[in-house]
């Protein structure tokens, strides 16, 4: 039998885990307190529902994210580093679209918001029919629930496109993470969806999309990338979920060291981007782990 009691403060446990600062006035299940103990109760014994709530931590809406990542973020040795670049018309112009693009919000009443969730299902599963929007197929490819537009919180529309881009042009990096084709896997396997939400955000903390004009060494050397090609982000992204999932493997990891797999694939494009020799995107080593 499961005390519910020790449940509850479990869960408290774990999202001061992933550095979220729990504040009872303000805690999102406050109300609904009995409802999520006695879900916790029936998903203790479930795999794919204990996962759910570790994703919500992981995931979450932006004040919560940004537990895990600071506006701030982590001390890297290149961080603390700066150039003052003059910026050339055309990387003002991308580095100002790619922060519009990070800042709209998925909205799951706009038409071509819903057509690309459409087209995200169709590369991942083209022989597969969707029930819809809603569907509890949609947990296949790693969503926390029924609706993935309950998840775009912290990844926004950017995120979305990200996945779409990833599955368009490296199809077989794309399927082989999605269908966890790769490796021995651990039992607690992070969620591919989620994992690329997550993703999405990490990469605009890191190149400080925030900041009208960064100026740490790598984020510097990106906007000079991207100015010369306009998918570089694109391209990043794909490039750190292979990145992220060689990490995965190599260390053996689980849920609970998601964000410390996260931080250090971060760290490692930090470093790459700051080489004095990448002038394209795919000029970063890590590139090469989407052919391998």
């Amino acid at each position: 039998m499961i005390d519910l009691h020790r449940s509850y403060e479990f869960v408290r446990f774990f999202l001061k885990c992933f550095c979220f600062q729990v504040d009872e006035d303000d805690y999102p299940w406050k109300h609904n307190k009995n409802n999520l103990l006695e879900w916790l109760h029936k998903s203790i014994t479930r795999k794919s529902e204990l996962a759910q709530c570790i994703t919500t931590a992981m995931v979450g809406s932006r004040t919560w994210i940004g537990g895990i990542f600071s506006r701030q973020g982590p001390k890297h040795s290149t961080s603390n580093k700066y150039v003052d670049l003059k910026w050339t018309p055309i990387q003002e112009a991308r580095y100002q679209n790619l922060r519009d693009r990070a800042n709209l919000p998925y909205d799951e009443l706009r038409v071509d918001h819903q057509k690309a969730l459409l087209e995200l299902w169709n590369l991942a599963y083209p022989n597969v029919t969707l029930q819809g929007l809603i569907s509890e197929q949609w947990k296949e490819m790693g969503w926390q629930g029924i609706n993935p537009s309950t998840d775009f919180r912290g990844g926004g529309f950017l995120s979305l496109e990200n996945l779409i881009f990833f599955a368009k042009t490296f199809p077989g990096a794309f399927r082989r993470l999605l269908l966890k084709q790769r490796g021995k896997r651990v039992m607690w396997e992070y969620p591919f969806a989620i994992a690329g939400i997550n993703i999405s955000f990490m990469l605009t903390q890191m190149l400080e999309l925030y900041q009208v004009k960064p100026r740490c060494t790598h984020c510097v050397n990106f906007v000079k990338i991207l100015g010369e090609d306009e998918e570089a982000f694109d391209v990043l992204y794909c490039i750190a979920f292979v990145l992220m999932d060689a990490q995965w493997l190599a260390t053996h990891a689980s849920f609970m060291e998601f964000n410390e797999v996260l931080q250090v694939t971060r760290a490692q494009l930090e470093r790459e981007l700051a080489l004095d020799d990448i002038h394209r995107i795919r000029d970063l080593p890590a590139f090469n782990l989407l052919h391998s």
